[in-house]
């Protein structure tokens, strides 16, 4: 054989096989890219696609439980530009005006209920009745039941928050409580769109039928994807709802329900729901031994969750100093001064007590819409901040002061 032949010859074969060695890796980057949704992707910025708030319309409304307390509002932008994608289990922030213009706006949050789709948002919301007789009903929802109907225009800030579907190829918990159920919605429909296969575990839990929400969706859903493992529980079922057809476990969703029905492996848990619910599941996951950074949540209203402590150090601490005196909380544009007083609880709190205007919206570091310009000094937090905050600045819905401060209020 020539040795020009057999160079050929033995330069196809390397080749070759480096094609034969590289193109697994190329499929699995290429696996990986589209993990999460195929032709429907997770990944979107992060960051704010518009400043401010941008004219809504209201599309379409829909009902979505049978007792009529539960309502979807799609939203279709006044500009008619497609709309930037988002993370599921973001959340919009509104500015409503239930008194008319000239009263203060109402700032509030509702999480998006839907994967991303470039015409339309869409928001789910309760109504919320008065806790008691001499209680007002929820302003805002209300206000959205019954006051805003399809072709009303709304204002909406770009969609936010820092709880969202992870990028991993792990499998998924998304736990729901009542109306907690909406950002899980998103990230339910988000991962089966693509049709990526990656187990999903939904647990939903409301009081019974006639309060769940989206019925023949999830029926579908279940239907169609066996990648998906639905479990819904009833708290208190009527006579209607049937045990092992309409739902299918009698209670709440709680931990020994999950250590009976999840297989030992890593999971990433989302979870959203009333106080109770999350002070309960949150710790509860970390005691089972489920690692802290694969437990996501995100709880409706201020809620600070105990988490697990962590553990003290082997030598005691010295004694420390006396007691400090109070700290200054100067107001630079109001030209006021007061001692900070910790029964305040936070210095939104705070200020409001001392008559300093302030806006404000969620109360819980959500929105942003109360971030005011730190001056001098130092803040603690008493949960991490959801929204994005400006360098300099802080949140004064959950902030607390670490020393002497001065706020721009």
């Amino acid at each position: 054989m020539e040795s020009a032949t057999l160079a050929l010859i033995i330069t196809v074969a390397i080749a070759v096989q480096v094609v034969v060695f590289a193109l697994p890796g190329i499929l699995q980057r290429k696996s990986r890219v589209g993990v999460e949704g195929g032709d429907e992707p997770v990944s979107a910025p992060v960051s704010a696609p518009w400043e401010g708030f941008r004219s809504f319309e209201v599309s379409r409304r829909e009902v979505e439980d049978e007792a009529g307390e539960v309502c979807s509002f799609y939203l279709s932008p006044l500009d008619g530009a497609p709309l930037p994608p988002y993370l599921p289990g973001q959340y919009l922030t509104f500015s409503l005006t239930p008194g008319g213009e000239s009263e203060r706006p109402l700032v509030r949050c509702y999480s998006l209920s839907d994967r991303p789709r470039p015409e339309h948002y869409r928001i789910t919301v309760k109504r919320v009745q008065a806790a008691a007789p001499e209680l007002p009903p929820g302003r805002s929802s209300n206000y959205l039941h019954d006051h805003v109907p399809t072709g009303a225009r709304l204002q909406v800030r770009a969609p936010a928050g820092h709880f969202h579907l992870r990028e991993e190829p792990l499998p998924v918990v998304l736990i729901g409580g009542g109306i907690g159920i909406t950002p899980m919605l998103s990230m339910l429909n988000t991962l089966l769109a693509g049709g990526s296969g990656r187990e999903v575990w939904l647990y939903y839990g409301v009081r019974n039928g006639r309060e769940q929400i989206m019925k023949g969706h999830l029926r579908a859903l279940d239907e169609a994807h066996p990648n998906l493992h639905l479990h819904l529980c009833y708290s208190d079922p009527q006579p209607a709802d049937r045990e092992g057809i309409d739902f299918q476990h009698r209670g709440r969703v709680d931990l020994p329900l999950l250590r009976a029905t999840l297989r030992l492996m890593r999971y990433q848990f989302y979870v959203c729901g009333p106080r109770a619910m999350m002070e309960s599941l949150v710790p509860g996951l970390e005691e089972w031994g489920v690692a802290p950074g694969d437990i996501h949540y995100e709880a409706f209203g201020p809620a600070t969750l105990k988490r697990i402590p962590a553990a003290a150090p082997a030598a005691a601490q010295a004694p420390g100093p006396g007691p400090e005196p109070p700290r200054q909380i100067t107001f630079s544009r109001s030209g006021r001064s007061a001692a900070w007083d910790p029964a305040a609880g936070s210095l939104l709190a705070f200020a409001e007590a001392q008559e300093i205007a302030i806006d404000s919206g969620c109360r819980s570091g959500s929105c942003g819409c109360c971030q005011t310009r730190l001056e001098a000094g130092e803040v603690s937090y008493v949960q991490e901040p959801d929204a994005d905050i400006q360098p300099g600045h802080c949140l004064p819905c959950i902030a607390t002061p670490r020393g002497d401060l001065v706020l721009g209020l």
